[in-house]
């Protein structure tokens, strides 16, 4: 396991947005970066800067992806016709631990991907323990039964903090959910505001 879990909200202050909308962020408190230089007065960012930080916030809110996977996005999102942008939020969005976070079967989208590593979620009947696996259209998430009363589902199902997208539907008694469409960028429900156009431009240099 890499240190993503513990480090969770330090994005959030390297940043300077509450990426996942939550009242924990410490973002709500200190609206400053970490560390003794963090009060520091800001300089105009330069066009690469911006990049980059559009790049960060996306990586960071989808548990913080690595690198190396992400710039996969990115290339499969080129090739694929259509906008280059909302491709790659729709690749995004079809990720198993994303869809797991967005149907409230986890608190965020650390937990969600845990979740699923540890071997509590299925696809279409099958047991799916990888984070990472692309879901299709029409294709069934659902709690594997002895999982479904576990507190932290019960606990992310009846959460206020968001509520599920128009392109997947979830019954929440079953804990079951079906993802049903394409994702766009104006459908998905973000906390703050997300610039793929910049992470398309800081990799196409």
């Amino acid at each position: 396991m890499s240190k993503r879990l513990e480090s969770k909200y330090k994005i959030n202050r390297r940043l300077g947005v509450n990426l996942w909308g939550r009242a924990k962020s410490p973002v709500n408190k200190r609206e400053y970066g970490p560390g003794q230089h963090g009060q520091r007065r800001k300089q105009k960012p330069s066009d690469f800067s911006v990049q980059l930080m559009a790049k960060q916030k996306l990586k960071g809110y989808y548990g913080n992806i690595g690198e190396k996977q992400f710039r996969k996005y990115y290339d499969e999102a080129v090739r694929r016709k259509g906008d280059t942008s909302e491709n790659l939020i729709d690749l995004l969005e079809r990720r198993l631990d994303a869809v797991v976070y967005r149907m409230k079967f986890a608190i965020t989208p650390f937990a969600a991907r845990q979740f699923i590593s540890h071997g509590h979620i299925t696809v279409n009947g099958r047991k799916v323990n990888i984070p990472s696996f692309l879901v299709r259209d029409g294709d069934v998430i659902e709690v594997r039964e002895k999982s479904k009363q576990l507190a932290i589902v019960l606990d992310a199902a009846q959460s206020g903090e968001r509520d599920v997208p128009e392109y997947m539907e979830v019954d929440h008694r079953q804990m079951k959910g079906t993802f049903l469409r394409s994702a766009k960028l104006s459908d998905v429900p973000y906390p703050v505001q997300m610039e793929p156009n910049l992470v398309i431009e800081f990799y196409s240099r």
